[in-house]
């Protein structure tokens, strides 16, 4: 044997085409040089020290990575950034103040006052109102598509000034699972980008770009930081939308294909395949201001930590509390499709292997009285909004998410009287199906004799 020591082998730094428990945990750490600090540190500063002259030029020509100003990028959050892009399996990520933050900059980066997004019929209350109000405020007109495989009803909203498609993987109340594969096809027929809202799915259950999507945002509040401590949201570009084929098309983005000063190419021609996501933390990020926290980008990279392990939990409860559900007497129908008499079963078992997260609608009998005895009887269970905690939580949709829409849109969502949300958390599930008996038992109690003996 040797006499001579054997060198000491480097930590890794780049974590590509590692599993996926070991990038959530990894991806996007730099060393600290100063005292050894094992969890990338906190880094509360408004600004950063330029080298010199020069330094101070590349960073503003974008030549330079290195950061600014912490209204468009900083150390912490870059942690989180990195992460995300490399569970989700895109080429750049941009960390931003809150879920709602994330869509309008994904939207506003790629349309402008005069222009049109069409989005599926099921989505997030909230993002609802924010396309009909803001947006519509800002000269963006939103149309939306009822039945996805119907082509001729996205033939018909589809407009030349149309600037995306957006969907979510898993709509919020009903879990009614999205056909992103079906969605996918139409939009690269029309050569429209493909923005697709992954909270309720998380990267852990299913990665939108292998189905087709360009763009994909996060209301990080929820399962990526999982603890509900921290608001933020994400945006993850995919790299892999042609911007050049879409401008030949007739469908123009310039603020990606045009270059914003003379001498200075433009963010494609410098920034090639994460050219969004470059453009849209100079263009919409620094301009508007929506930046993330340090400390909250801090707890979101601490978050997606242990995504994996969680959303395991999320599910196994889900499916068992739902399946127990479907079986009560007072329960009329439970809207989530990892259950096998779902109408949307097959998708989930396609592209979600049936793990279709833990947000589901139940609708109990009694109309609002029913839901109205629900919610006061349960204990355990939040009485709150929100939703991918590790806490469970109830709300009752048309009396607070979609309280602002019209009766025939609620009708066409399947907003019903007697729908509630649930949001399965980590707690036992054990306690949690004693928590919604004891709520169920107040439903019965409402009801006649028959429906409340039947057992």
């Amino acid at each position: 044997m040797s006499d001579q020591p054997l060198d000491t082998a480097q930590p890794v730094t780049d974590w590509e085409g590692f599993d996926f428990d070991t990038r959530q945990v990894h991806a996007g750490e730099y060393p600290d040089l100063n005292t050894g600090l094992r969890v990338p540190p906190i880094a509360m500063s408004a600004g950063y020290v330029f080298d010199d002259f020069d330094d101070q030029v590349d960073r503003f020509a974008g030549r330079s990575t290195d950061p600014i100003y912490s209204r468009q990028g900083n150390p912490t959050n870059s942690v989180a950034e990195e992460r995300l892009a490399s569970l989700e399996g895109g080429s750049a990520a941009v960390a931003v103040s809150s879920g709602q933050a994330a869509i309008s900059a994904a939207l506003f980066t790629l349309a402008q006052e005069g222009d049109h997004i069409v989005s599926t019929a099921s989505i997030y209350g909230g993002t609802r109102i924010l396309f009909g109000r803001s947006f519509k405020r800002f000269g963006i007109d939103v149309d939306y598509v009822w039945d996805a495989a119907d082509d001729a009803e996205w033939d018909r909203v589809i407009r030349p000034n149309t600037k995306a498609i957006y969907t979510e993987t898993i709509p919020n109340p009903r879990n009614d699972v999205t056909d992103l594969r079906l969605i996918a096809a139409v939009a690269a027929r029309y050569h429209l980008p493909l923005v697709v809202d992954n909270t309720i799915g998380t990267p852990a259950l299913i990665r939108p770009f292998a189905h087709g999507a360009n763009i994909v945002v996060h209301s990080t509040t929820k399962f990526l930081t999982g603890h509900g401590a921290a608001v933020g949201g994400a945006l993850v570009d995919g790299g892999n939308f042609d911007w050049e084929a879409a401008e030949r098309a007739g469908r123009a983005y310039p603020l990606i294909t045009n270059a914003p000063r003379p001498g200075l190419g433009s963010m494609l021609d410098r920034f090639g395949t994460g050219a969004y996501a470059r453009t849209t933390r100079e263009a919409v990020v620094n301009d508007i201001g929506p930046s993330l926290s340090p400390f909250n980008g801090f707890l979101l990279h601490q978050g997606m930590e242990t995504l994996s392990l969680r959303m395991e939990r999320h599910v196994e409860s889900s499916l068992r509390i739902a399946a127990w559900l479907e079986e009560q007497p007072e329960v009329e129908s439970v809207d989530y499709s990892g259950l096998p008499s779902n109408a949307l079963h097959d998708i989930a078992l396609r592209d979600y292997s049936g793990r279709t997260g833990s947000i589901f609608g139940v609708t109990v009998r009694g109309g609002v009285e029913g839901a109205r005895a629900f919610v006061n009887g349960v204990r355990v269970f939040s009485r709150m909004t929100g939703i991918g905690d590790t806490r469970s939580m109830v709300i009752h949709p048309l009396t607070s998410t979609h309280a602002t829409f019209t009766d025939e849109i609620n009708d066409r969502l399947g907003i019903t009287p007697g729908l509630l949300r649930l949001s399965i958390g980590l707690e036992s599930a054990d306690d949690l199906i004693r928590d919604l008996r004891a709520g169920l038992d107040r439903v019965g109690a409402l009801a006649s004799p028959a429906i409340s003996l039947a057992r």
